[in-house]
């Protein structure tokens, strides 16, 4: 038995690059910076951060979606697999490349919500709405939906 899962929780480090192929099918390519960030050891060294690069391909409904929503900067959580090709750069040496082709992917970056007119607050003399002590009531937690990332269903145990 073996496995071969990569999952990256990251940023896009540019706009994905889309094309169509003979056939009709899609492929988007991107590349996706994850960090680690800096600390400092219990001896005092410090560790700075590091950031790895990684190259992202998607293909048919997967890069659709990427070639609509995602953007330079997004956060994202990605599923995909390992694979590394070969090829000869323009002096004949063989270079290799490792990509991620990802199998799933979902938006962590929250979309930009419009905002709604805000309500005057009341006059002296007038009692506030209910709609008005309904916003002042409920925490900002509770005012956007929490998206919950499923788990993947496919683990060798």
């Amino acid at each position: 038995m073996s496995v071969n899962k990569v999952i990256l929780i990251g940023r896009a480090g540019k706009d994905p690059d889309v094309r169509t192929l003979d056939g009709g099918a899609k492929v988007a390519s991107l590349s996706f910076a994850t960090t680690d960030k800096a600390y400092t050891l219990q001896n005092g060294t410090q560790v700075p951060e590091r950031t790895e690069w990684h190259n992202l391909i998607f293909w048919n409904k997967t890069a659709e979606i990427v070639e609509k929503y995602v953007h330079k900067g997004d956060k994202l959580y990605i599923e995909g697999k390992l694979r590394t090709r070969n090829y000869d750069d323009s002096k004949g040496v063989k270079r290799y490349i490792t990509e991620v082709f990802v199998d799933s992917i979902e938006m962590l970056t929250p979309k930009v919500q419009q905002q709604a007119a805000p309500v005057p607050p009341p006059l002296p003399t007038q009692q506030p709405t209910q709609r008005q002590q309904q916003q002042v009531q409920q925490p900002a937690y509770q005012q956007q939906p929490y998206q919950q990332i499923p788990p993947p269903d496919d683990l060798p145990f």
